[in-house]
């Protein structure tokens, strides 16, 4: 969020002939990818409904669902494509990678959209949502926090603007000190 790594190597990525942020645009398509294939068949997985990161679940029990057996997860480090992976979907995730692969993003963030997760409500999105646990009284007929987190808040505000202008990571490149630091580290490249 801080630092724009394009073109910024350190002697593993000069090693791997990359930089952080491919690196990050890669994970980013890695889940989509993964919610594509759906290896654990989740409802509501696919091309424009992934996200996986720390986040908020339903709760520590076991269901059956169509006949499978199913474990859901409070919160916990969720992650794809290695796991844990109890079908919950953290949109924040999503618009925070707004930068690395807008052509993904975009689309994903017009599908939740459509969803009833609060994305017009005061603090826009809720933070996490599991359309495989059921819940009765839920006007979306699944599991939606209830919560609101200011953790998830930031990154989605930072990485907006990054987007839209670069502010943070024009200010981060006039910062002497992590220019300094970065260099100490054996950062070379891009805009050092």
């Amino acid at each position: 969020m801080w630092i724009d790594f394009r073109g910024l190597r350190d002697a593993f990525m000069r090693e791997h002939g990359t930089d952080y942020f491919e690196n990050s645009r890669r994970a980013t398509y890695v889940q989509r990818e993964y919610a594509i294939r759906n290896p654990m068949d989740w409802v509501g997985y696919g091309e424009h409904c992934w996200g996986f990161t720390a986040c908020d679940g339903p709760g520590w029990v076991k269901r059956v669902v169509n006949g499978v057996e199913r474990e859901f997860f409070e919160y916990v480090a969720r992650g794809a494509p290695f796991g844990p992976d109890d079908g919950t979907i953290a949109p924040w995730v999503v618009v925070a990678s707004l930068p690395f692969a807008p052509e993904i993003v975009i689309p994903t963030v017009r599908h939740f959209a459509r969803l009833n997760i609060g994305m017009n409500r005061r603090y826009g999105f809720k933070p996490s949502f599991n359309q495989t646990f059921a819940v009765e009284d839920s006007p979306t007929g699944w599991w939606v926090t209830p919560y609101h987190f200011g953790i998830d808040q930031g990154p989605i505000v930072l990485m907006v603007e990054n987007y839209r202008s670069g502010l943070l990571w024009n200010i981060m490149r006039r910062c002497a000190p992590v220019a300094a630091g970065l260099r100490r580290a054996g950062f070379t490249g891009g805009w050092l």
